[in-house]
């Protein structure tokens, strides 16, 4: 049982950051433009943040294990599409299809956990190991994904799951128990529809505007359509008795900053992250498997900050914790901005790592102060939202970092100069979350609310981005 959950997040974690390795190759190979690019990780990323709350709900509701393997099985087979994808249109339906695998995947591998395991100190001790798992995804995505391209390509960084998913279904069928909960609620279709609907157009205006051109019909539609989406969502939810995101919970402040302070996270760390090989590809001019070692930073200091960050906010308060942590990101952000093709890694390494102690030390206090503000009852509710408006805010960091790389190209300005910029907005949006937070986040008590009394079932919920 153990070992399957933990197998399936490992898997999820891998192809988080194995994917950003690959770019530059998907780019050369693919014949992709910039905004192709865009679209692998935000198609990904916006399924998964779209129907992650629903994705817990669903294995409540349908059986825990059932929707684990279905999750396992359509994560394999997208993998697989992934692997053989002859165009980029091929390839970012099949990374859709992954992120619906990944939304019902992980939430459930969390909650087959929690039914295994009724006792408190066995169950924090299997979650710390599921954790511990999707830390070491994370830590070998950049290695794991120089080595398979440099030898085989970006296809193989798709394919290895298929192997990973066979051994996952078949050791799953005959080892995990089947548990739902009588009490779940309806799955909210309306909700779920019109947040991919408006979110979904949103990206696209952002992602395409810049070769359409941001006053064309099409543009202006998608995000006119887009806000009237955004206005319907918010109507349904408000009116529904059982809404996947129950905006009464915003009336809190402390929610409310939290999550608001979240989707800074998610803009800055995958919006940045992005363009972290590409930057060591295009502008230093380093190999695929070199890129890859050469991001590790950030990665390595958020695997070995992240435990320590709830800590931190129980003997400090959250204000104290995020704002440090986010100012440090923010000035990590700014810093690498200032990095240039002729700027040695010994001036580069030292900035990943800021950025990633930075947002290290903010986003498990979030979580907690999110969960600090509501009901006991619920805590996982607030965690999924948490974890949620994080992955809303990284489909926006690709999309908008994006449009300012390509707005700069098409003034003139040099690939180089287009990614110092958009480094510097990233650092800079941080910056204005870290006074954001300091000014407005309710001060917590040192000792109150260092952790979240439920996991997150976010699947990236220690990760870079995809």
């Amino acid at each position: 049982m153990l070992t399957v959950t933990c197998l399936g997040q490992f898997m999820v974690l891998l192809d988080s950051t194995i994917v950003s390795t690959a770019l530059p190759n998907m780019q050369r190979r693919l014949h992709a433009g910039l905004n192709d690019l865009q679209w692998i990780v935000d198609a990904y990323v916006l399924l998964v943040a779209m129907l992650l709350l629903s994705g817990g709900v669903f294995a409540d509701r349908f059986g825990r294990k059932r929707v684990f393997l279905a999750g396992v099985a359509v994560f394999t087979a997208a993998s697989v599409l992934c692997s053989v994808a002859p165009s980029i249109g091929w390839l970012t339906g099949g990374r859709v299809v992954q992120g619906i695998g990944a939304a019902a995947l992980s939430p459930a591998s969390l909650a087959l956990l929690a039914a295994a395991y009724p006792d408190p100190r066995e169950r924090v001790r299997a979650i710390g190991l599921w954790a511990g798992f999707s830390g070491i995804g994370l830590a070998a995505g950049p290695l794991a994904g120089g080595l398979l391209v440099e030898a085989f390509g970006w296809p193989a960084i798709f394919l290895v799951n298929a192997p990973v998913g066979a051994v996952l279904l078949l050791a799953g069928l005959g080892t995990l128990g089947e548990s739902r909960n009588p009490g779940a609620p309806a799955i909210d279709v309306a909700g779920t529809i019109l947040s991919v609907l408006g979110v979904g157009l949103l990206t696209y205006g952002l992602i395409e505007g810049g070769s359409r051109g941001w006053t064309s019909p099409v543009i202006l539609g998608s995000f006119a359509v887009a806000a009237v989406a955004l206005a319907v969502f918010v109507a349904v939810e408000a009116r529904r008795s059982a809404p996947m995101l129950p905006l009464r919970m915003f009336r809190q402040q402390l929610f409310t900053v939290s999550n608001t302070a979240m989707v800074v996270v998610g803009f800055a760390l995958m919006g940045s992250a992005f363009f972290f090989s590409q930057f060591f590809v295009y502008v230093q001019g380093a190999s695929i498997l070199r890129a890859g070692l050469q991001t590790l930073p950030t990665s390595l200091a958020m695997v070995v900050v992240s435990p320590y960050a709830g800590r931190f906010a129980a003997r400090y308060g959250f204000r104290l914790v995020v704002t440090t942590g986010l100012v440090l990101a923010g000035l990590g952000l700014l810093a690498l901005g200032f990095a240039h093709a002729n700027t040695g890694y010994g001036n580069v390494w030292w900035r990943l790592a800021i950025v990633g102690v930075g947002f290290a030390l903010a986003m498990s206090p979030l979580t907690g102060a999110a969960i600090q503000a509501v009901d006991p009852p619920e805590a996982g509710l607030a965690s999924g939202i948490s974890s949620t408006t994080r992955q809303i805010g990284a489909v926006l960091g690709v999309a908008v970092l994006g449009a300012i790389v390509r707005t700069r190209q098409t003034g003139g300005a040099s690939f180089e100069a287009g990614l110092d910029s958009a480094f510097v907005a990233a650092g800079a949006v941080t910056l204005a979350g870290a006074v954001l937070t300091g000014l407005w986040l309710v001060k917590s008590k040192p000792g109150e609310g260092s952790a979240p009394r439920v996991q997150s079932s976010d699947p990236t919920a220690v990760t870079t981005p995809s």
